[in-house]
C-alpha cells in the first residue's frame, strides 16, 4: 500500500473504496447496528482524500502542519476507521471490537480516543464551525495545512452551519474546504421531504463561498478533480465541493433508501452485500 498519498492509482482508489465498504459491513456485524447508508455514499470520497490529496503522517497524527478533517456528519465515522487503521494510524485490530466496551471506536468519532481523528462529533453541525476555527489558526501562523469539513445535505438544516459559513469567507479562509454529501435521505426519508434545503449551489454562494459542482460523487476521476480543484487551487475564498452521492452506494437492495441509512444485515444478506462489494 502506497504511503505517499499523491501515489495511489485509480485502481488502488477503487480498491480502497471497497476495503472502506466491505469494513463498514463487519464494523456493523460486530455492533449489531450501523450507518450503511451514510457510510457507503462516502467511500469514493474519503478514498480521494485520503489516498491522493491529505498531507498526513500516521506515525506522527500530531504533526502541526498537517490538514485537519473534521466530520459533521459523525455518525458515518465507521467508513473512516478502517481508512486511518489501513494507513496506520492505528492497530487495524482495534476495528474488531468496534463500540464495544472499552473500544476506543465509537459511533461517532473520538479525538481523545483515536489517532488521526482531528476533532470528536456528536451532535450534527457543529464541526463546520471547529474546522473555520483550525483553518483561522493554521492561516494565522503561517501553515500550510488546510482544514477539510465534511457534511451531509440533511446537516445543512443546522443553523451553526450557516453561522460558520457566514464567517469564513469574512477571514478570507482559502484554507477551508468544505463538502457536502448529497445523498439525498436521512433517517426519517428523503430530505428533500423533510426539510428542502435546495438550491444549495445558490445558498453557498450568497454566503461568499467558492462552489464547486462534483456531478457524481462515486466516480473517481471526477472526485479527484473536485476536490483536487477545492483544496490546490484556492482564490481568496472557502471552496464548498456539492457532492451528488447514493446513499447505500454498492449494495443494490440499499441503494437510495433511507431505510438503510441506519441497520443490521442478516447472515444471507450481508453475504450478498459483500458480494455486490467485491463485484463492484
Amino acid at each position: 500500500m502506497p504511503r505517499d498519498p499523491h501515489q495511489a492509482t485509480e485502481e488502488t482508489l477503487r480498491q480502497k473504496a471497497k476495503l472502506i465498504r466491505r469494513e463498514v459491513v463487519k464494523q456493523t456485524d460486530v455492533c449489531g447496528s450501523g450507518h450503511y447508508g451514510s457510510a457507503f455514499s462516502i467511500a469514493e470520497i474519503l478514498a480521494v482524500l485520503y489516498y491522493r490529496l491529505l498531507h498526513l503522517r500516521p506515525a506522527e497524527p500530531q504533526w502541526a502542519d498537517r490538514d485537519r478533517f473534521t466530520m459533521g456528519k459523525g455518525h458515518a465515522a465507521i467508513a473512516l476507521y478502517p481508512v486511518l487503521a489501513d494507513l496506520g494510524f492505528f492497530d487495524p485490530a482495534w476495528l474488531e471490537d468496534y463500540t464495544r466496551l472499552g473500544s476506543p471506536l465509537g459511533d461517532h468519532p473520538d479525538m481523545r480516543k483515536v489517532p488521526g481523528v482531528d476533532f470528536s462529533s456528536g451532535s450534527i453541525g457543529h464541526n463546520l464551525s471547529v474546522s473555520v476555527g483550525m483553518a483561522l489558526g493554521l492561516k494565522r501562523r503561517g501553515s500550510p495545512g488546510r482544514a477539510v469539513c465534511l457534511m451531509g445535505d440533511g446537516e445543512m438544516t443546522e443553523g451553526q452551519v450557516w453561522e460558520a459559513a457566514i464567517a469564513a469567507p469574512n477571514f478570507g479562509l482559502d484554507n477551508l474546504v468544505g463538502i457536502v454529501d448529497i445523498n439525498k435521505v436521512g433517517s426519517d426519508g428523503a430530505t428533500a421531504e423533510i426539510m428542502d434545503t435546495r438550491p444549495l449551489d445558490a445558498k453557498w454562494r450568497a454566503f461568499g463561498w467558492r462552489v464547486l459542482p462534483l456531478a457524481d460523487g462515486h466516480d473517481l476521476g471526477q472526485t479527484f478533480e473536485a476536490l483536487n480543484g477545492a483544496l490546490n487551487a484556492p482564490d481568496g475564498r472557502p471552496t464548498v465541493v456539492l457532492a451528488d452521492t447514493v446513499a447505500g452506494k454498492g449494495v443494490g437492495f440499499m441503494e437510495g433508501t433511507w431505510q438503510w441509512h441506519l441497520g443490521f444485515l442478516g447472515p444471507r444478506d450481508k453475504a450478498r452485500a459483500l458480494a455486490e462489494i467485491e463485484e463492484g
